[in-house]
């Protein structure tokens, strides 16, 4: 039983390689790059019509798209691996709380900000498009910095001690948007739970290879 993911290296298909990682599946990669726009070539849109990855097809042929859906069928498919907390628990609705912070409110920045020119027919307004996108992009991590309850220290993940689904994309959104360097300079505890996730024996080789270790000052 193997899943194919559509990614690159630095994407959104890091979370799901993770996910996938931690659940203890075997996965099967297939590479878009996003440097010249791969995934906007028609065989790409064929999987994904808007054109973006991740993506993943399941051992039935099933294709999903949308990172926030592939990642709870990853949890839903694979109970054993303990994921999430127990359906109907606070700690599962705070995981899914911040989970759909990232995708519905962080995630939408970075596509601005990584294709400024695409949100404006003013190729000059392209700078001050990338420009906002960063600022904005950085008022949500400071709120999960904030707000998410993150303690550092021996319990550094979102539901404290134990680590769950919602903490991959915490950790690995919080190196987008120059946020090598951002992050540990302005966000301590946030800086805390993606080293922690990053150092999981399951992850490791995927946060590096992903190249998102902090950048030294």
């Amino acid at each position: 039983m193997t899943y194919l993911l559509y990614g690159d290296i630095g994407s959104g298909s890091a979370m799901v390689e993770m996910a996938l990682a931690e659940a203890g599946q075997p996965v099967e990669h297939r590479r878009v790059p996003l440097e010249g726009d791969h995934q906007l070539a028609p065989e790409h849109l064929a999987v994904n019509p808007l054109g973006r990855i991740p993506a993943l097809r399941l051992p039935d042929g099933t294709l999903l798209t949308e990172s926030l859906a592939i990642l709870l069928t990853v949890a839903e498919r694979h109970p054993e691996a303990d994921l999430l907390p127990p359906p109907g628990s606070i700690e599962r609705a705070t995981a899914l709380r911040w989970m759909a912070l990232m995708a519905g409110e962080f995630y939408p920045h970075v596509t601005r900000w990584d294709y400024p020119r695409r949100f404006s027919p003013d190729p000059a307004a392209a700078p001050g498009i990338r420009a906002r996108a960063e600022e904005m992009g950085r008022d949500v991590l400071r709120v999960v910095e904030a707000h998410a309850g993150l303690r550092g220290g021996d319990a550094p993940f979102l539901l404290g001690a134990r680590f769950s689904l919602a903490d991959i994309p915490l950790a690995v959104m919080s190196r987008w948007m120059g946020g090598r360097t951002w992050t540990p300079a302005n966000l301590p505890r946030l800086e805390a739970l993606a080293r922690a996730v990053g150092a999981r024996p399951a992850l490791a080789p995927i946060w590096r290879a992903h190249r998102m270790d902090a950048v030294p000052a």
